[in-house]
């Protein structure tokens, strides 16, 4: 990253007068933190005992032997505190907002673990919290609403737009501008205004950092290819990070949704997206010619923006990370494949980078080694699955429906 807050031509920090002061003091704020060894010892210490890190490392053997070729290992972050990585930035900046003596935070979410664990991290620390959620979102992944609502969350709804994450971050931002002197914006994803993207990346990198200890200690070397889903970016650049100076093949999987048409996809890096400002830093979004933003599909609500992390567009520039898409009939494959051969139930956004996983294993050579960042687990896609999976379910929530209703 260079001096004027960019990565390559990307990054920045395009924001109004009246937020000015607040990101002058988070980025001094930010920067002390994590030079103080307290804040860092403190953050260690409830990664580990709150969080659950480190997180494993598992060799998923079954795979392997069913689809020959590469050895495949998947990190499991969904055996995180809230059954995501999403966990590992909201503690940071919790310890970081409640050290600038912020009472309150904030938070936007697509797929819920972001607001989740916002929310119980808010908790923890006795902090008020309210998370901004788009109707669609809310609608298809309301276990996630109930679970930060018993945090103590209040979840405000956003129906503008889309109703999906693109007009969650706008919803979080105007709120923040209207309550700057006692609110803390916990920005989910590697994105947004300087110092965000270098921030979210600080915390999120424990990720590839315990990988890397840990295949060492399994075996003796690095990995030969390491796969993560991409939407804004958080879990794959803190995936990836720690491995950017190394000869591993790096690649980010975007949400390929239905089709390649306007509307149906959230890829930005395989020539439908292009470059523009938006929510504060320049990056590749998807946008029409007056530079409006284009509705995003991705069966995985995570993986449903319109713009990606400034460092993740520039690692697509200089050609250090591949970017490729997965379909949503592949990834329910992919999740019905973990599933049955390894009892494992990912989320659909980590779905996406275990159908390309799935691509390239035969491919490859028998002593070579794949790891998949499992970023979530999919328990809280079952609105979303079951109806995929299940051709009872809508009977299934009927004579719920008609059973709750007789106990009135």
């Amino acid at each position: 990253m260079n001096e004027d807050k960019y990565f390559g031509k990307h990054g920045g920090r395009f924001i109004p007068e009246v937020l000015h002061n607040a990101f002058v003091q988070l980025d001094y704020s930010y920067r002390k933190c994590v030079a103080d060894e307290n804040f860092m010892r403190e953050f260690d210490l409830l990664c580990k005992d709150y969080i659950g890190r480190p997180t494993p490392l598992y060799h998923a053997r079954n795979l392997g032997d069913h689809l020959g070729g590469a050895r495949i290992y998947l990190k499991m972050e969904c055996l995180a505190h809230t059954g995501a990585h999403k966990i590992n930035n909201a503690l940071g900046q919790g310890l970081l907002a409640r050290s600038m003596g912020k009472r309150r935070v904030i938070a936007e979410t697509g797929a819920g673990q972001h607001g989740i664990a916002t929310a119980a991290v808010a908790a923890m620390l006795g902090l008020e919290c309210e998370i901004f959620m788009g109707e669609t979102d809310m609608a298809r992944q309301h276990p996630n609403v109930l679970g930060m609502q018993l945090y103590g969350a209040k979840v405000t709804p956003v129906y503008e737009g889309s109703k999906t994450l693109t007009d969650a971050v706008n919803a979080a931002l105007r709120n923040w501008t209207e309550r700057i002197e006692y609110t803390h914006y916990i920005l989910g994803s590697a994105l947004g205004p300087h110092p965000y993207p270098e921030m979210v990346r600080t915390f999120q990198s424990v990720i590839g950092r315990e990988v890397k200890r840990q295949f060492m200690e399994k075996e003796g070397r690095l990995p030969d290819m390491m796969i993560a889903c991409v939407g804004g970016g958080s879990n794959s650049i803190g995936f990836f990070n720690e491995f950017l100076e190394d000869n591993v093949k790096l690649v980010g999987v975007e949400a390929g949704g239905h089709s390649s048409r306007p509307g149906e996809h959230a890829v930005r890096l395989n020539g439908s997206g292009s470059e523009g400002i938006v929510q504060g830093y320049k990056s590749y979004f998807l946008q029409d010619d007056q530079g409006s933003l284009l509705t995003t599909h991705s069966i995985s609500a995570g993986l449903d923006y319109a713009g990606v992390g400034p460092q993740l567009a520039h690692l697509h520039d200089t050609g250090r990370v591949e970017f490729v898409y997965a379909r949503d009939s592949e990834v329910l494959d992919a999740l019905r494949l973990t599933a049955r051969m390894e009892g494992i139930l990912p989320a659909l956004e980590s779905s996406h980078a275990l159908a390309e996983a799935f691509k390239r294993a035969p491919r490859m050579q028998k002593d070579q080694v794949i790891i998949v960042n499992v970023s979530g687990r999919g328990d809280k896609d079952i609105f979303i699955t079951s109806p995929h999976f299940d051709p009872g379910w809508k009977n299934f929530l009927q004579s719920e429906i008609s059973r709750m209703e007789g106990t009135k």
